[in-house]
């Protein structure tokens, strides 16, 4: 980092603190510097620096977990507005937004997926399969929600992929909440699967539909 001026020094640490978490210095989920390191590489108290870092745990880019020290959250404001709107979404309103997704995330997967995409996916079906075997809601629901996401990923459309995993923490909570019917066995996913495999679009999208249908019925 380069040093700052002396003037207005809060602000300039919020400032070069806001550049490197969204230029990637620090990847979500990523511990940041203590701050005696941060002030020693900015040239400011560790004062100015400890205001800064508050402002942007405000803000919803930063947490900072009592004595392990403080993890980036988010890279920008508009993530944290989107996360904390679908906190508060409805399960329906959810499924309607997937709607749109899903259906075009299987409709270009099946077109432009690759041998890897799908090693990926079937990989983690397996890990859901073997979750719904043991009863674990909480594995069942993150493998669930990844097979999604390398779905989306197969259509090699980076926006679609980054708009899929804003929604990922909603995702989860919406296939814990449907406990029973969640873990209940079906095929649904192999056939969406296959017909990805197949490269047949209108089947992954019938597919999708049918998936969201369901999940629909046990809301």
């Amino acid at each position: 980092m380069r040093n700052v001026a002396r003037t207005s020094l809060v602000d300039a640490a919020i400032a070069e603190l806001r550049r490197e978490i969204a230029a990637g210095v620090w990847p979500v989920g990523t511990k940041i510097p203590s701050e005696s390191r941060l002030a020693e590489s900015l040239g400011m108290s560790r004062l100015s620096v400890r205001e800064a870092v508050r402002v942007l745990a405000h803000a919803g880019l930063l947490h900072t977990r009592q004595g392990d020290g403080t993890y980036v959250t988010a890279t920008d404001e508009s993530q944290v507005a989107l996360r904390r709107r679908l906190d508060t979404a409805a399960a329906m309103d959810i499924i309607d937004v997937r709607r749109g997704l899903d259906l075009v995330a299987a409709r270009l997967a099946a077109g432009r997926r690759t041998d890897d995409d799908l090693t990926a996916m079937r990989d983690t079906l397996a890990r859901r399969n073997a979750a719904s075997r043991a009863g674990d809601l909480d594995g069942f629901a993150d493998a669930d929600v990844d097979f999604h996401l390398l779905v989306a990923d197969a259509a090699h459309n980076a926006l679609l992929g980054d708009l899929y995993r804003s929604m990922s923490d909603a995702l989860r909570d919406s296939v814990r909440d449907q406990e029973e019917a969640a873990l209940v066995p079906d095929s649904s996913h192999e056939e969406l699967l296959q017909a990805i495999e197949e490269r047949d679009a209108a089947k992954a999208v019938a597919v999708s539909v049918a998936i969201l249908d369901q999940q629909e019925r046990h809301l």
